[in-house]
C-alpha cells in the first residue's frame, strides 16, 4: 500500500467557532499518512484528496485527542510536585525530566495537595479544521522506513 506525504495549512476551531490554532502566517504542516504524526480523524479524512483542495473537516473527540477520562485526574501531595514556587489553576508542567513524561494541568490547589489532570487539553472536544492542501506526493522508501516525512520534497534531513 502506498502512502503519501501531505502538506497543508489549517485553522482549527472548536464547535463554538473559537480559533484554537492556525498555521496561517507560518509554515504549513507536512506529514506521512498513517504514521501517527497528526490526529487519526484528520489523517483519515484527508486521504485521497488532491493538492489544491480546500475543505472543512469535522473530527469527533474520539478520533482527535480522545474523550475526557476522569481516571486521568489525580490528587497528589504538594511535596511530590516537581515544580518550585507557587502553583495556580491552569498551570501546565511535565511530570519528569524524561521527554516522554506526561504533561499535566493543575485543576485545584490546596495547602497539602494539588489536583492534576493528565488529559490532553483538547480531550473531549470535537474539532473543526479548515484545510488547504498545499501539496500531495508519493512517499519515498526512506520515509516509509523511517516512519515520517522528510519535508515537502522528500529531501533527507533526519537522523533516524
Amino acid at each position: 500500500m502506498s502512502r503519501n506525504v501531505v502538506t497543508f495549512h489549517y485553522t482549527l476551531r472548536d464547535t463554538a467557532g473559537r480559533v484554537l490554532d492556525t498555521s496561517a502566517g507560518g509554515e504549513p504542516i507536512t506529514y506521512l499518512e498513517g504514521a501517527g504524526q497528526i490526529i487519526d480523524g484528520l489523517d483519515e479524512q484527508l486521504r485521497g484528496k488532491p493538492a489544491g483542495t480546500h475543505c472543512i473537516v469535522h473530527v469527533p473527540a474520539a478520533k482527535a485527542y480522545g474523550e475526557h477520562d476522569a481516571a486521568q485526574i489525580q490528587r497528589v501531595p504538594r511535596a511530590h510536585i516537581p515544580v518550585e514556587g507557587e502553583l495556580n489553576i491552569g498551570d501546565r508542567f511535565q511530570t519528569d525530566t524524561d521527554r516522554y513524561a506526561p504533561i499535566v494541568t493543575v485543576v485545584a490547589v490546596d495547602a497539602d495537595t494539588v489536583t492534576l489532570d493528565a488529559n490532553h487539553p483538547l480531550a473531549g472536544v470535537d474539532l473543526i479544521f479548515e484545510i488547504e492542501l498545499v501539496a500531495v506526493r508519493a512517499s519515498t522508501e526512506e520515509e516509509l522506513r523511517h516512519g515520517h516525512a522528510h519535508g515537502a520534497n522528500g529531501e533527507a534531513g533526519c537522523e533516524s
